[in-house]
Order: structure tokens, then C-alpha cells, then sequence
């Protein structure tokens, strides 16, 4: 299935190429700032029944954009970016269906247990996305922290995954070598996520045609959804049509919804 995504950076929605996000500002890479709000395109979400897409915030400034989109479809989008013990309720009570956190969770390029114990205790694993975003390193994927440019000890493997799957309700990750280059997307990592991840999952990263859809559907098992940012129309790409997305969507929907009145 599509998740659709509103990525914040200076309160502004953009597509910036992941790998560059720390960078200085002449070497960060942006493939699109959009001339609307974040507001436009969570209602242009709700409008199509788009359920599951996330709000990230990239760094500070972006707050008031971000409470926008939540309040203008509200339970139907994530909201990741900063969120920790202190404001996840708020975040929820704002509007937001989950809230997706990582890098609060890490220290030390370790898992903190007792920060996410405390988290899952305040607001239920039914609302937490962990935010497994990852780069690759000799043969494996380590989840990297703090804007992606840190990384942890924690591979995303089938160990982890299923460690993990009893602290949330899905995870997000973010291939972070490919995320924002219209290059593909890491089947490799699709694969593992669909063989090993116990519990709903969404990839973004890389995908530059609607083919993409039918590969992470193909190689995820039907149990990996797939971001389209900066290929998509809506944000400035030539590579698929938001409406084409859509129409994706309802396609499985229908057949999901047929299969199921034939049982």
C-alpha cells in the first residue's frame, strides 16, 4: 500500500536527500519546497482516504506546520521529530494517530530500555511507531539516530524485529542511502523486512516509478506499505502521479475486500 508523507524542514514541506540532512546549508541537497502548507497536503490525504502517512519534522521551527496538518486530518497521520516522554501525549491529543520516535530512545548508539518502557507506559505500544531508519555497513543495516547521521549497534535484523514488535504498533524505516534520489528502492532491505518484521512496517526510500508499489508489495509479502516522496507529482517528481497512487490503493482495497467476502 502508499503511505503519503509530509516532511518539515524550517517550517516548510520539502524533500531533502537524506544522507545530506546534516550537512551545511551549500551542501544540503533539497529536491522540492512546496508553496502550500503542510495543511494543504494532509487535507488533500483525508479527501482520498489515505490512512497511515507520517509527519516528520526535520529539526526545530516546524511545530506550527505540524499542528496544522494533525488538525486538518485528524487520527489519520503519524507525527515523528522530537517526540519523546515529555510531549508524545500532546502530540497525540493534538491530533496525530501515533507518534514515531527514534533517536530519543538511543543512547550511545545503544537502545535505552527504560526510556522506552517508560514511553510504552504513558501512551500504549497501540500508539508508538518506532522509527528504525537505517544505512548499511558491511553486509548489514544499523539504524542511525539524530537526523540519520549516527550510528547505533541495532541491525535491523530478525532478532531485533521481533524484540522489538512487543514495544509498538509498526515501524518506519527510512533506507537512508537511497531516501531522496529517485534511484530505487533497496530491495535487499524490502525483503528482510518482509520476511523478518512481525508487525506492519513502511519503507520509504528510493522509489522513483508506481512499479515500486508492486515490488515492495511482491517482496514484503503484502506486509510492507511504501512512501513515495520526492518522485511523486505533488511534490515537484516526474516519476509517479499522485492520483495514480491512489488509484493503487483502492485497487487493493477492493480485491483485499473481495477476498474477504469469499472466505
Amino acid at each position: 500500500m502508499f503511505r503519503p508523507c509530509i516532511d518539515l524542514h524550517e517550517g516548510k514541506v520539502k524533500q531533502i536527500v537524506g544522507g545530506t540532512l546534516e550537512s551545511e546549508a551549500a551542501e544540503l541537497r533539497t529536491n522540492f519546497v512546496a508553496d502550500r502548507p503542510a495543511a494543504w497536503f494532509a487535507g488533500l490525504y483525508r479527501r482520498d482516504g489515505l490512512q497511515g502517512g507520517h509527519v516528520i519534522m526535520l529539526g526545530p521551527g516546524n511545530e506550527e506546520e505540524a499542528r496544522a496538518a494533525l488538525k486538518a486530518y485528524p487520527g489519520g497521520l503519524q507525527l515523528g521529530g522530537g517526540v519523546n516522554a515529555n510531549n508524545a501525549r500532546d502530540w497525540l491529543e493534538a491530533g496525530a494517530s501515533h507518534v514515531i520516535v527514534t533517536s530519543w530512545v538511543f543512547q550511545e548508539g545503544k537502545l535505552d530500555w527504560p526510556k522506552l518502557k517508560t514511553l510504552v507506559a504513558q501512551i500504549g505500544r497501540e500508539r508508538l511507531v518506532l522509527d528504525l531508519s537505517c544505512r548499511q555497513r558491511e553486509g548489514d543495516y544499523f539504524v542511525v539516530t539524530d537526523r540519520w547521521q549516527k550510528f547505533t549497534e541495532i541491525r535491523v535484523s530478525a532478532k531485533h524485529l521481533e524484540l522489538l514488535s512487543g514495544w509498538c504498533a509498526e515501524f518506519l524505516v527510512h533506507a537512508v542511502d537511497v531516501e531522496g534520489l529517485c534511484r530505487g528502492i533497496d530491495e535487499n532491505l524490502v525483503e528482510r523486512l518482509g520476511n523478518w518484521s512481525p508487525i506492519p512496517c513502511t519503507y520509504a526510500g528510493g522509489a522513483n516509478s508506481l512499479k515500486d508499489l508492486d515490488r515492495v508489495t511482491l517482496l514484503g509479502q503484502g506486509r510492507v506499505d511504501l512512501t513515495i516522496g520526492s518522485a511523486l507529482d505533488i511534490f515537484g517528481g516526474s516519476g509517479v502521479r499522485y492520483e495514480d497512487a491512489v488509484a493503487f490503493n483502492r485497487k487493493q482495497l477492493s480485491s483485499s475486500e473481495k477476498g474477504t467476502a469469499r472466505t
